[in-house]
C-alpha cells in the first residue's frame, strides 16, 4: 500500500481537476496537503471539502518575486514540506504567426519559471532534511508538440529537461525528482474541445477513452511514495497509449 501518513505535500492549482485530484488522493493516503489556488477563499473551500489536515492557500503562480515569501509562509504553517507537487498551469492557444509575445511569455513564466522558483525556494528545505520529492506536471504535447499550442509545449518540454537536470543535482541527498505526463484526461479544458475533434482524437488513443484525474492523482501518490525512491529523473506518461516512448 503507498502510505503518506506523517508526509506533508503541496499541490499547486490544488482547487479543481487534476491539482484537486492529486490533493483528495494524497490526503487519502494520510498526507497532511496544502493546497493553492488564485483565491485564497477557493482554495480554503476545498480544503475543507477534503477535510482535516487540509489547508487552502492563494498562490500566484507566475510571479517569481513572491515565491520566496509564499515558500516561507507555508513553513510557518506546517513543520516540513515533504512532496512538491507543481502542476498549476495556464493556456494561451493559437498559431505560431498569430501569437504574441506576450501570450508566449505569460506562458513560459506561469508554467515553467514559477516552478523553477518554487523549487529552489524549498530545495534547502528539502536538503537539510536529506529527503524530499518533487512532481513536475508536464504533458503529452511537451514530448510529441501539438498545433496552436507552441508556448504550452514548450513550457512542458522545459519542465522536462528542467527534472532530469535537477534529479542529477539532489539525488544524493535523497531528494527525487519526476515528472507525470498526462494525455488527455477528462477536465473543464477538455470539456470544450468540439464533438468532431474529440471523436478524431479518441482514435488516436488505444485505450479509446480519455483519461480520467484519478489516473494523473494516482501516477503522482506513486511518486510521492516510499516506494519509488530510486525513481528519479523519469518522465511517467499516462496517455492511454497514445504516445508510447
Amino acid at each position: 500500500m503507498l502510505d503518506l501518513t506523517g508526509k506533508t505535500a503541496l499541490v499547486t492549482g490544488g482547487t479543481r481537476g487534476i491539482g484537486k485530484a492529486i490533493a483528495q488522493a494524497m490526503h487519502k493516503q494520510g498526507a497532511t496537503v496544502i493546497i493553492t489556488g488564485r483565491s485564497e477563499e477557493k482554495a480554503q473551500a476545498v480544503a475543507s471539502e477534503i477535510g482535516a489536515n487540509a489547508i487552502g492557500m492563494a498562490y500566484e503562480a507566475g510571479n517569481v518575486e513572491k515565491v520566496a515569501d509564499f515558500a516561507e509562509a507555508v513553513l510557518t504553517k506546517v513543520e516540513k514540506l515533504d512532496i512538491l507537487v507543481n502542476n498549476a498551469g495556464i493556456t494561451k492557444d493559437t498559431l505560431m504567426m498569430r501569437m504574441s509575445q506576450d501570450d508566449w511569455q505569460q506562458v513560459i513564466d506561469v508554467n515553467l519559471s514559477s516552478n523553477f522558483a518554487l523549487t529552489k525556494a524549498f530545495l534547502p528545505h528539502m536538503m537539510k532534511n536529506r529527503a524530499g520529492r518533487v512532481i513536475n506536471m508536464t504533458s503529452i504535447v511537451g514530448v510529441m508538440g501539438n498545433a496552436g499550442q507552441a508556448n504550452y509545449a514548450a513550457s512542458k518540454a522545459g519542465l522536462i529537461g528542467f527534472s532530469k537536470s535537477m534529479a542529477i543535482e539532489v539525488a544524493p541527498r535523497g531528494i527525487t525528482v519526476n515528472c507525470v505526463a498526462p494525455g488527455f484526461i477528462a477536465t473543464e479544458m477538455t470539456d470544450a474541445i468540439p464533438e468532431k475533434a474529440r471523436e478524431d482524437l479518441l482514435t488516436k488513443i488505444p485505450a479509446k477513452k480519455m483519461g480520467q484525474v484519478e489516473d494523473i492523482a494516482n501516477a503522482c501518490v506513486y511518486l510521492a511514495s516510499d516506494e519509488a525512491s530510486y525513481v528519479t529523473g523519469q518522465t511517467l506518461h499516462v496517455n492511454g497509449g497514445m504516445l508510447r516512448v
